[in-house]
Order: C-alpha cells, then structure tokens, then sequence
C-alpha cells in the first residue's frame, strides 16, 4: 500500500509541474502575436497534457 502512496505522490508532483508549465504556455498563447505563434504553442500545450494522461493511464494500469 505504501508504494501505491509513493506512486500518487510522484505522480502528483510531476502533475504540479505539468500544470505549471502548461499555464506558462497559456500565458505565451494570449499574448501571441499571429495564428502560427498560436497554434504552435497549442500543439506543446496538446503534448504536455498527453504525457500527463499517459501517467495517469500507466498508474491505474498499476494498481
């Protein structure tokens, strides 16, 4: 059970960062200056909130 705990804390770490880092580009989107600046920000967006999701899967696939 500790390891599970260990698990969700790690995860939950790596979320916070995530989270950080996504807001950070969401601050660089509002403030882009043409639709490529956009939509390449979107797409680093897109890919840090897959990786986050593909943590979330493999845990569950842990338990």
């Amino acid at each position: 059970m500790s390891t599970f705990n260990t698990e969700m804390a790690s995860s939950t770490d790596s979320s916070a960062t995530v989270d950080k880092e996504v807001r950070r580009l969401y601050e660089r989107y509002q403030a882009a200056e043409s639709d490529a600046e956009r939509h390449q920000i979107a797409l680093k967006m897109g890919k840090l909130d897959g990786r986050r999701h593909a943590e979330i899967y493999a845990a569950l696939e842990d338990e």
